[in-house]
């Protein structure tokens, strides 16, 4: 994106974006268009439309409803579009003694604005003030692309280019990596950011409704074949039931001892890129749709391992251990949907609204708690539970 002047705006035009084909938002004289990202609101939408046209700088604060992370603030300084003298900053310059030093004027312009003292602004300049108004000054009026600015603040990888390539070949320290990594970005591009840029990019992308598609079908037809073996229906209930409960278990082991094995990760670049594919892209990016659940190659050589120890653990009964099994990859089936909904849904229940708020507060304030999805239940056994705050109620 080439290098453009940022307008200013007057109050009007900036109360008045308020819905979701015009979305803007301020933090002091900055105004951010924000319509790209009402869907994609790791918190939902309606949230960032109950402050349109307002100012977000004391609720992106707010610890009680949600106290937003650095990466909140990147992507905002990522779409900004200009300023606005709001009304906090015009009462400031009003009522001091040098109000030029709140809305200085080029050099050229002095002496164009005309400020009343009695607390009333008569005119309102419609030139661009300095940087130390937190307004804009001439060096800074050139708005990056999102690849470009991020790269060029944090130095870890251009979103436009292949991602895997970058990683393996990046040289990152696993304390650096694992501290970027865990930034989390929003891709503004077309579908999802480039990861091995070739003929196998369409491998790495898994829509959600292919996971139930593949493995319910394989769910039903083994569920049948063991309800053919157990005696009664109420043996072959318990069985299946007792998988789905154990794939909680299995759930949180994986998300913590697995994704998340961030301490012991080996400090080089096979460590690194083996854990940036596995999920570090997802905390990378984590809305991207398409690198949200896991595609089928790499759900069969993880299920594999526990297909092997159902039926060691019930060697005396393949039919049961057939049951415990299916049950638990409906579990899996399950746990892919949720994560979807929690992501990029809204969702009408106070119990799923509740799983959405924690499962974004593991992505956007502590990935090293909360790896329950579908549950908080192990995460209060094993003492990894994020502590949450009241939820905003939208409005």
């Amino acid at each position: 994106m080439s290098s453009q002047t940022l307008p200013n705006f007057t109050s009007s035009e900036v109360h008045a974006s308020n819905t979701s084909n015009r979305c803007w938002v301020t933090i002091g004289s900055k105004v951010y268009n924000v319509t790209g990202f009402v869907d994609a609101h790791p918190g939902g939408g309606e949230l960032i439309l109950q402050y349109g046209g307002q100012d977000v700088g004391d609720i992106m604060q707010d610890e009680i409803s949600h106290l937003h992370s650095e990466s909140a603030y990147d992507i905002l300084d990522e779409n900004l579009i200009g300023y606005v003298a709001s009304d906090p900053v015009l009462n400031a310059a009003v009522n001091s003694d040098r109000p030029q030093n709140i809305l200085p004027l080029p050099p050229n312009q002095a002496g164009a604005h005309e400020l009343r003292m009695n607390g009333a602004a008569e005119h309102v300049p419609t030139e661009r003030a300095y940087e130390t108004t937190s307004m804009v000054s001439e060096e800074h009026l050139c708005r990056e692309t999102n690849a470009a600015a991020d790269y060029r603040k944090h130095g870890f990888l251009k979103l436009d280019e292949p991602l895997l390539m970058q990683v393996w070949n990046g040289g990152f320290t696993k304390d650096f990596y694992l501290g970027e990594v865990h930034r989390a970005r929003q891709y503004n591009g077309d579908g999802s950011a480039p990861l091995f840029g070739n003929f196998l990019e369409p491998l790495s992308k898994t829509a959600w409704w292919v996971v139930p598609l593949v493995w319910l079908p394989w769910v039903s037809f083994g569920s049948w074949l063991a309800y053919g073996g157990i005696p009664s229906s109420f043996q072959f209930a318990a069985y299946w039931i007792t998988g789905l409960c154990l794939w909680s278990l299995v759930e949180y082991g994986l998300h913590r001892g697995l994704f998340h094995i961030d301490k012991y990760l080996p400090d080089n670049r096979v460590g690194i890129t083996a854990h940036f594919l596995l999920h570090g892209i997802h905390h990378f990016l984590p809305m991207d749709k398409y690198r949200l659940v896991m595609p089928p190659t790499l759900f069969v050589v993880l299920a594999a391992p526990f297909w092997k120890l159902a039926h060691t653990v019930f060697y005396w009964d393949w039919y049961v251990a057939t049951a415990v099994f299916c049950g638990g990859i409906f579990g899996y089936v399950c746990y892919d949907c949720t994560h979807y909904f929690l992501h990029h849904k809204k969702i009408p229940t106070a119990y799923h609204r509740a799983l959405r708020s924690y499962h974004i507060a593991h992505h956007y304030t502590d990935s090293g708690n909360g790896f329950g999805v579908t549950s908080r239940f192990w995460d209060r056994v094993f003492g990894t539970e994020l502590p949450m705050s009241k939820p905003i109620k939208a409005s």
